[in-house]
């Protein structure tokens, strides 16, 4: 009797691990502070992240809302590298307001062309803008599904990033669903050179929110929280 509740104990336990490589969700931790400038994160200038801000140009969190104070033109991007997330936010722009996300960004070079930028940007920042570029967007490579970005008002985006696939929701409406290795073209530079296509990206390293609104207003982070995907 006692060799058969070993076996039996010794099956409940193999059937309940989990196998290698299986990503598990670990818990939802916060992504800044309550005040205070956020610990763990640097300010880098918007075009490369190995470049240094404008002078005076930094971020910090009041009253639970994250924002940029000084010159537009910044990146606020996490020490910590990231590759499989779930990750939640809302954000709020002004008239002409234009950040972004970055996602799986290395340490130097543009995030929107070197990693991942999920773009955040009003409507009239850019009046003639594709729909790869307006909010949703993965940068000048992947339009989202329609536009539901609500105007100087507080947005919700959702991301989950599993391998290859990423998906979005913005203020509950799916806008992303998409296979990453599908994504064999080029992508133009701001300079009219082409960046990697977005299968030959990397599937980790860092996050970021940019700063880059024109008409002196800055974006609005608050409620940021992350949990890791990673394979155990």
């Amino acid at each position: 009797m006692a060799m058969r509740t070993l076996l039996a104990s010794v099956l409940l336990l193999t059937s309940c691990a989990v196998p290698a490589g299986v990503a598990t969700e670990g818990p939802w931790q916060p992504l800044f502070p309550d005040e205070g400038v956020p610990a763990h994160w640097r300010v880098t200038a918007w075009k490369d992240l190995a470049l240094a801000p404008p002078d005076g140009a930094h971020w910090t969190v009041e009253d639970g809302v994250l924002t940029s104070r000084g010159a537009r033109g910044t990146w606020l991007v996490s020490e910590a590298e990231y590759g499989d997330l779930e990750l939640e936010y809302e954000f709020r722009l002004g008239p002409r307001g234009n950040s972004g996300l970055a996602l799986r960004s290395p340490a130097a070079g543009d995030p929107a062309f070197d990693g991942l930028e999920l773009q955040m940007a009003d409507l009239r920042y850019n009046l003639d803008a594709k729909p790869s570029e307006l909010t949703g967007g993965l940068y000048r490579a992947v339009a989202p599904f329609e536009q539901v970005y609500l105007p100087e008002q507080w947005n919700r985006m959702w991301v989950r990033l599993e391998d290859a696939h990423v998906t979005a929701r913005l203020n509950g409406t799916l806008i992303l669903d998409h296979d990453l290795d599908g994504e064999q073209r080029a992508i133009p530079r701001h300079d009219g050179t082409l960046a990697p296509p977005v299968r030959e990206r990397p599937r980790r390293g860092h996050l970021g929110f940019q700063e880059l609104s024109r008409g002196g207003t800055h974006v609005l982070i608050r409620g940021a929280r992350l949990r890791s995907l990673d394979p155990q």
